[in-house]
Parts: structure tokens; C-alpha cells; sequence
């Protein structure tokens, strides 16, 4: 009698080449999928953005007091979360109001600031503009005029009510998602690590291990450089030069120093066209400028270097390049992730490639 013949095994190993192929294209589609997600959702995503980054930022410190006491890591998440909630109170309670005056002061002498500009620019003399001579002031009128009627349009002002209300609504989302990034931040990361193809996760989970300190490094010498601008801007407009406005205008030059390249000189024409403004001669402009100058080199020169480390060291060309393609693409959450993208892309091709990341004096973009 004949025995019923075994049963063929499967071939496992094209089963498991089969799923690696697929795998792999998974992974191209998830990351397409993704870019078109965060173009299409930008101001959705920018609240979870921020309290992921600062969760991210916070979330070392509290690893490190939860193993050293052994006490429930939930106990400092919460004690993290309640500490940023009052530092946050703070200073909107002392700066909100300072910035709300001085933003309306010179919204409020817009004319006079652009009348000093154009002076200083063509003089007494004037300039024909659509055929028709024009001097500084009927420039400045010009230009004043056409703002407010820009602005005036009912449709710009529902506009611009609607952002108030959505920044209102963005602010509280971002608490309460900081709250749960604080205290589940790790199941989160475990979540993200599990939609990757389980054949590449041993090659993710090393280029997390290279990024990670770098991108912390970043962000913590970021917030470190925009409070040193706060503090500098104030001091040296408000204090030693005494120009109107300061607190509002050392406020603008932080946050403005969070966007590379563009955003300092942003801050520097900004404060300029109000120190113009109030100048009773040439003696403050010179002082404006030294101080300008001043500034640019304690951050760039100094600071930055030693806050930053090797996050520094990438070429201006591809942060300017990383900065405006993130913006066109994918607005604030694009300025915003577009240097540590730029980190991120930087040391997994020297993984890859089995390059050398730290080479003193080189930069490998």
C-alpha cells in the first residue's frame, strides 16, 4: 500500500523574499504618502509638530530623574508638563501685552517708519513713480495708503479673524497634545518604529542611534541661542540704545532667529526701520549698527559653534536650499524640521556609505 505522499513545505525563503520586495515598495509608498500629507494638512500637523518637538527635547531629563529615583516615570512626565504650562503663563502674561502695544504702535506709525526709510534713501529729492514726481513723504503716503486698503477688504479681515481664532484653538491643542507626548512619548516613538518593514528596522533603529544626539544638541542650542537673542536684542535696544518698542522688537529678532539665514536679517531690517525712525542724528544709526554687527558675530561666531557642535558645520548652501524647499512645500512645519531634515539625511548617507560622521574641520554636506 503506497503512503500518502508528505505534504510540500512552502518555500520560505521566496515567501520572505517575496515580503522584503513588498516591504520595500511599502516603504516608498508610505513615504510619498507622507509627503503629500504633510503639504495637504501643514497647519493641521504644526501644533503636533511643536509639542512633539519639545516633548522630544524634555524627554531625556525625565528618563534620567525617573531611573535615578526609581519613582514612576508618570510622576516627572506631569511635573515636566505642569513646569512648561507655567513658564508659558508667564510670559504670556508678561510679554503678551507688551508685544500686543508695541506691534499696535507700529502698525500706527507705519507711515512715519517708512517716511524715515525712503528719507534716508533718496533724500529731499524726488522720484517718479507712474508718472508722477513723488517725494519721501508722498512716497510713504503711497505705500501707507495701499496697505490699509489691502487690510481694509472685508474679505482679508475674516481672514485674518479666522486666524485668530484657529492660532487660539492651535495653542490649546498643542497642550494637550505636549501632555500626552510627555507621558507616552515612548510608546509613540515604538508605534512610528512599527511601521517600518521589520527587515529595515535594525538599519532605522542604528540611524536613530547616530541622529539622535545630534538633533537634541540642535533643537537645545536653538532654543538656547533664541532666548541669548531675546535677552541681547533687549539689552541693546531698549536699554543702551533706548529705542521705543524694544520688548516687542527683542521678542520678533528670537523668533525670527529660528529661521536660518533669512530670518536674522529679517529682524535686523525690522529693528533698523524703527531705529531710522527715531534716530535725531547720525550718532544712534552708527550705534544701531555696531550693535547689529555685534550681535551677528556673539551668535554666529561664538555661540552658535558651541551650542550646536557639528550641527553647525552644514554648508550654508544646503540650509538655505533645505529651508526655502520646506517652506514652499510644506509652510511652517517645513521651516521648522528643515535643517534637523537635513541633519537626519546627512548622517544616514554616511551610514550608508560608511563614511566618516565627525571628521574635525569637515563638513559632509
Amino acid at each position: 500500500m503506497n503512503k500518502p505522499a508528505a505534504p510540500a513545505k512552502p518555500p520560505t525563503g521566496a515567501d520572505h523574499e517575496h515580503v522584503e520586495r513588498m516591504s520595500t515598495w511599502m516603504a516608498i509608498l508610505l513615504v510619498i504618502l507622507v509627503a503629500v500629507l504633510i503639504n495637504q494638512l501643514q497647519w493641521i500637523l504644526l501644533p503636533f509638530v511643536i509639542s512633539g518637538l519639545i516633548a522630544y527635547v524634555c524627554t531625556p531629563a525625565i528618563e534620567r530623574l525617573a531611573a535615578r529615583t526609581r519613582l514612576p516615570r508618570a510622576l516627572y512626565a506631569v511635573a515636566a508638563f505642569l513646569v512648561l504650562v507655567l513658564f508659558a503663563s508667564l510670559l504670556g502674561a508678561l510679554g503678551v501685552p507688551k508685544v500686543i502695544n508695541g506691534l499696535t504702535a507700529i502698525v500706527t506709525e507705519f507711515q512715519g517708519i517708512i517716511t524715515a526709510m525712503t528719507r534716508g534713501v533718496i533724500g529731499d529729492s524726488e522720484v517718479t513713480l507712474l508718472g508722477e514726481p513723488m517725494n519721501a513723504d508722498q512716497l510713504a503716503g503711497a505705500v501707507a495708503a495701499g496697505v490699509r486698503d489691502w487690510l481694509g477688504s472685508a474679505g482679508r479681515l475674516a481672514a485674518l479673524g479666522a486666524a485668530g481664532f484657529a492660532t487660539f484653538i492651535g495653542v490649546i491643542l498643542t497642550f494637550v497634545l505636549l501632555f500626552y507626548f510627555l507621558f507616552s512619548g515612548p510608546s509613540v516613538a515604538r508605534g512610528m518604529l512599527a511601521l517600518v518593514p521589520p527587515g529595515q528596522r535594525p538599519l532605522i533603529r542604528h540611524v536613530a542611534t547616530q541622529v539622535d544626539p545630534m538633533l537634541r544638541r540642535y533643537f537645545i542650542g536653538v532654543i538656547v541661542i533664541v532666548a541669548y537673542a531675546w535677552v541681547a536684542a533687549y539689552v541693546g535696544l531698549g536699554l543702551v540704545l533706548g529705542i521705543p518698542h524694544a520688548v516687542f522688537l527683542a521678542l520678533l529678532t528670537g523668533l525670527l532667529e529660528m529661521i536660518p539665514m533669512i530670518g536674522p536679517i529679517a529682524a535686523a531690517v525690522i529693528a533698523g526701520l524703527v531705529a531710522v525712525r527715531y534716530a535725531t542724528g547720525i550718532g544712534p544709526i552708527i550705534a544701531y549698527t555696531i550693535y547689529a554687527i555685534a550681535l551677528r558675530v556673539s551668535i554666529d561666531q561664538i555661540l552658535a559653534p558651541i551650542v550646536l557642535g557639528s550641527a553647525a558645520r552644514v554648508h550654508p548652501v544646503v540650509i538655505i536650499f533645505c529651508f526655502l524647499a520646506g517652506g514652499v512645500l510644506f509652510g511652517i512645519v517645513g521651516i521648522i524640521l528643515a535643517v534637523p531634515a537635513a541633519l537626519v539625511v546627512r548622517t544616514s548617507l554616511a551610514i550608508l556609505y560608511d563614511e566618516p560622521r565627525e571628521a574635525p574641520g569637515r563638513s559632509l554636506v
